[in-house]
């Protein structure tokens, strides 16, 4: 295995504070991809394919513009009009992959990373629920174990989020452990916090298989559990 890309298992916590209290959890698998290998991946592993139906799938169309430009391609124009250069550095992905052809992910999240290993910036790209996105780049200026990053709103997500808000992002680089924890504030009052953690595990066939029957219709579930 390749340890640029590699699948994580763990869970997934929001909590809405406003209008009304409401919490709740669910477990959770994603898959963080290096976008130079996806082929390379789908070539060796019978449960996963790249822009082809299977029982776990990872389409370009799912993330970015929704076009045909490689994934890749689109990160580094996102850099370019920031002045960031990777220098041939990589870009992994981290998502949800489709499950038997079904796909949502309420965040994707790309660790660009320069030739030395060193993170240069995140991107997080927003999905809601009517097939829309949009993406926030956030340089990185430290190469602390926890990265902190903030945005504001630019993106219509929910009924119940107004746009003026800012959004606040705490971020363990991948390695054995992965936690990513979101806070969305208007007037520096909290409204929505949404964490994710999970460990790692090998990118196998029988990982994935494992992934798949622990936790059947993921990507349905996180839609319904959205809606409710």
């Amino acid at each position: 295995m390749n340890a640029r890309s590699t699948l994580y298992i763990g869970s997934v916590m929001h909590r809405r504070f406003r209008p009304r209290v409401h919490r709740f959890r669910y477990k959770a698998f994603w898959l963080l991809m290096d976008l130079d290998e996806l082929d390379v991946h789908a070539k060796r592993l019978w449960s996963f394919s790249h822009n082809r139906f299977n029982l776990l799938s990872l389409h370009d169309t799912d993330h970015g513009d929704g076009s045909a430009t490689p994934l890749r391609d689109q990160v580094l124009q996102h850099l370019n009009k920031l002045g960031i250069d990777l220098c041939g550095g990589s870009i992994r992905l981290l998502c949800m992959p489709r499950i038997l052809g079904y796909s949502f992910n309420p965040i994707s999240i790309y660790f660009c990373q320069r030739s030395d290993g060193l993170l240069a910036a995140m991107l997080y790209e927003v999905h809601n629920t009517f097939a829309e996105r949009h993406s926030y780049l956030v340089p990185v200026d430290t190469q602390a174990r926890t990265i902190h990053q903030c945005c504001d709103k630019a993106f219509y997500v929910s009924p119940f989020l107004e746009m003026a808000m800012r959004y606040e992002f705490s971020v363990r680089a991948p390695g054995e452990q992965i936690a990513i924890a979101i806070r969305a504030s208007q007037s520096d009052r909290p409204v929505l916090t949404a964490c994710l953690s999970g460990t790692r595990r090998p990118l196998t066939d029988s990982s994935l298989l494992r992934a798949f029957l622990t936790i059947p219709a993921l990507t349905l579930k996180v839609t319904g559990a959205i809606h409710w």
